[in-house]
């Protein structure tokens, strides 16, 4: 086995519910192991804990060919893979001639993908150093984090301990969410066949749900007479919101036609395949997306685009902040606030009422 063999064998693995890395890995990579069970000790989603996972992964791979253990990692080094993420070659793309428009790149990861990475390994060096008091935390520290309007809102807020974030991170350029206009959600949602695909869509477009708050409902967290849904969120936060009746009557149908015979209380099932019965998961509903907006030739007809969209909507039709904020399930209102601006309707309004003003004087 060669050496780059070894280190592509260190793998992460799921085992009844627990991540864990296996293979050949660095020196002391066991503490990124005793990590990742006590991020699921304290209640973080599955789906928080694997990304850390793999985040983790992709730099004891980089540890191992650099043959280098964990007590090894110093400010220094974590420079060396930082400048290693920027410009490496990510997996699965064909060639460093492909240059991103969007990005203004053609090598290295994307920021918020390094971001990541970095944010997980500064969690598993505070790890460390909670555990072991004399071990060395490697990750720079710097000023207190700038707090949001939304943050600063509430009885105690002046009591919050402000956060102290890392000087180890990539500037990020800060973009608006897009969502899709008429032409686009109708050509999207004509090239679905199948009731179950057309009710997700529909919970995304008209309820606002994330993709992974449709893919966690349980049958029992419908109201279909009454017209309302249960919706589990982010940091398991609770929330219910209108569901419309042409997509409650999309999700009778498949339930009463489509839906597999199951044991498994989820709502919406793979239906074909070895899998047939059993929940879908993120990656199916990923390739049921980017079949359709293939064929649809929607580019940007992603799932979270449809909320992206609902948003939108909202903010033109002119719902109050508070009620936008509700709906869409985010934790501070500087979130919903950004679907004003996304609207152009409001946009124009407010430039419109402006210059009015500005004429009369």
């Amino acid at each position: 086995m060669t050496e780059e063999q070894a280190v592509e064998s260190l793998r992460a693995v799921e085992v009844e519910g627990r991540w864990s890395l296996v293979g050949p890995g660095p020196v002391g990579v066991d503490v990124v192991n005793d990590y990742l069970g006590y991020l699921a000790d304290r209640g973080y989603s599955p789906r928080t804990v694997r990304a850390y996972a793999f985040d983790l992964l992709a730099f004891a791979r980089w540890l191992a060919a650099e043959v280098l253990g964990v007590d090894d990692v110093s400010t220094e080094v974590l420079l060396r893979f930082l400048a290693f993420c920027r410009s490496a070659l990510p997996p699965g793309r064909p060639g460093g001639n492909v240059y991103s428009i969007r990005d203004g790149r053609n090598v290295g990861y994307a920021a918020a993908t390094i971001n990541r990475r970095l944010a997980a390994i500064s969690g598993l060096f505070s790890y460390r150093q909670m555990r072991d008091g004399s071990a060395a935390n490697p990750v720079p520290r710097g000023g207190v984090a700038r707090r949001g309007a939304g943050e600063r809102s509430g009885l105690l807020a002046h009591l919050r301990k402000p956060k102290q974030r890392s000087r180890l991170r990539v500037r990020e350029p800060r973009r608006l969410p897009r969502g899709l206009d008429r032409e686009e959600t109708t050509a999207l949602l004509g090239s679905l066949r199948t009731d179950r695909d057309r009710a997700i869509a529909g919970l995304m477009l008209l309820s606002g749900l994330r993709s992974a708050e449709v893919l966690g409902l349980g049958v029992r967290d419908l109201d279909i007479g009454r017209g309302w849904v249960r919706v589990i969120g982010k940091g398991d936060k609770e929330r219910r919101v209108p569901l419309d009746p042409d997509v409650a009557g999309l999700i009778q149908t498949y339930l009463f036609a489509e839906r597999p015979e199951s044991d498994c209380d989820t709502l919406f099932l793979v239906a074909k395949g070895p899998n047939r019965g059993k929940p879908l998961s993120p990656a199916g509903l990923r390739t049921i997306f980017r079949y359709h907006r293939m064929k649809a030739e929607v580019p940007a007809g992603h799932p979270h685009a449809l909320r992206h969209t609902f948003g939108t909507a909202l903010a033109e039709a002119g719902v109050d902040l508070a009620v936008l904020q509700a709906l869409m399930g985010h934790d501070h209102v500087d979130s919903s606030a950004a679907y004003i601006h996304l609207s152009p309707a409001h946009v124009r309004a407010a430039y419109d009422a402006a210059r009015d003003r500005q004429r009369a004087q």
